[in-house]
């Protein structure tokens, strides 16, 4: 798989993404856009957001801002209207009767060309399940090579119900639309000790989805390696220079910004599931 070329392709098209995401994390998904060579819209009013998503080549709709569904809903019927890929981070989903209502009515309402999240929101999406730990992984959903089985299963499972490319982030990454699968083993520890991690990748996936949007799985699969592999060069960084997990979060944006495909592609580690 050429990753590079992926990459190449956010920025040459330079995507305009729009993200309605929360207010904790906004300024780091912005920021993580314009690193990968896109445009950020934050527009997510929903007396505008339909209306802004037609100049957008991608929605991102990120269940941290909860109080914005309406928003995400009318935005992501337009944009389905207009072919253009829409991205959800179905943040916490487990956790309570209002989050498990709402990504509910995401998942009936608009059609997702994306879905990324944790282990347990993942499976509270695909089994209806209360799970997670506020928006962290529990421990009996964090991914590693034992429960990686059950893991790929429910990933597979969610990308057979919605038609969406699921996306499960956590120590291994797994990738799936139902059929294939790719394993990705990029990233560090520190990115789970800064604010939203999460968040940017899932926006760093609507500018690959934006850029490529008739490829999602590869789009989906070149947004996970470039943010692990970023990650990675970050984390040596800090470990060089002695400094902690504030530096660590620009250094991850400055990492993206300036990534070349020859750097993506030498130093992703990546595999196909054959499970």
């Amino acid at each position: 798989m050429d990753f590079g070329k992926q990459l190449s392709l956010v920025r040459e098209r330079a995507p305009l993404v729009q993200c309605i995401t929360n207010f904790v994390t906004v300024n780091d998904c912005a920021n993580i856009i314009l690193a990968a060579g896109g445009s950020p819209s934050m527009a997510d009013d929903v007396r505008e957001a339909a209306e802004a998503v037609r100049g957008s080549a991608a929605l991102v709709c990120n269940l941290g801002a909860i109080a914005a569904v309406d928003a995400m809903v009318s935005a992501g019927k337009t944009a389905n209207e207009l072919g253009k890929p829409v991205v959800l981070d179905p943040v916490a989903a487990g956790n309570t009767a209002l989050r498990r209502q709402e990504s509910g009515r995401l998942l009936a309402g608009v059609k997702f060309a994306a879905i990324r999240g944790n282990a347990s929101e993942i499976r509270a999406l695909a089994r209806g399940e209360l799970t997670g730990s506020g928006v962290d992984v529990s421990g009996e959903d964090a991914v590693t090579d034992a429960t990686l089985p059950r893991t790929v299963e429910t990933a597979r499972l969610l990308a057979k119900q919605t038609g969406a490319v699921v996306a499960v982030s956590g120590p291994i990454d797994v990738v799936t639309d139902g059929g294939q699968t790719i394993l990705l083993r990029n990233g560090c520890a520190t990115m789970a000790r800064i604010t939203g991690s999460g968040c940017m990748l899932t926006s760093l996936l609507g500018a690959f989805c934006g850029a490529d949007p008739g490829h999602p799985f590869e789009a989906a699969c070149a947004a996970i390696a470039a943010m692990g592999v970023a990650g990675d060069l970050a984390e040596e960084r800090r470990l060089r220079n002695g400094t902690g997990n504030a530096t660590f979060r620009t250094d991850l944006i400055d990492a993206v910004f300036n990534l070349t495909e020859e750097q993506l592609n030498g130093r992703v580690r990546y595999e196909v599931y054959e499970g």
